[in-house]
């Protein structure tokens, strides 16, 4: 089985959501580190699990939700509509909330496949 870093891929995801709201809360919004957001690793290792563990529709609904939501807010934003893009950002705090959720739940799903029958 494949194995993928929970752990790091929350850290990841944690770390990229605070420089965000970070930086566009100061108003250096033009200054995040974008092309981490936009080349995500966690993407590439949940295609590559997919095959090796069920329940994974759920984690890469929350996964696009995120991404979604903050290209929404980038989009926004660079068409001079701070006001609307200011609107999105608890559901971008939700959709980090979700996406851990559901990464945790991975964690407890893939625990329970290494243990023995």
């Amino acid at each position: 089985m494949k194995r993928i870093d929970i752990d790091a891929a929350i850290r990841q995801h944690t770390q990229w959501r605070r420089q965000f709201l970070n930086a566009f809360a100061g108003g250096a919004y033009a200054d995040m580190p974008l092309s981490q957001h936009r080349s995500c690793a966690l993407d590439k290792q949940l295609e590559r699990l997919a095959g090796d563990c069920s329940g994974l529709a759920a984690l890469q609904i929350a996964h696009r939700r995120f991404h979604h939501l903050a290209n929404e807010i980038i989009d926004l934003s660079s068409n001079g509509l701070s006001c609307d893009a200011d609107l999105l950002l608890p559901e971008l705090t939700e959709a980090s909330h979700q996406l851990v959720s559901q990464l945790d739940k991975l964690r407890d799903t893939l625990a329970d496949q290494a243990k023995p029958a």
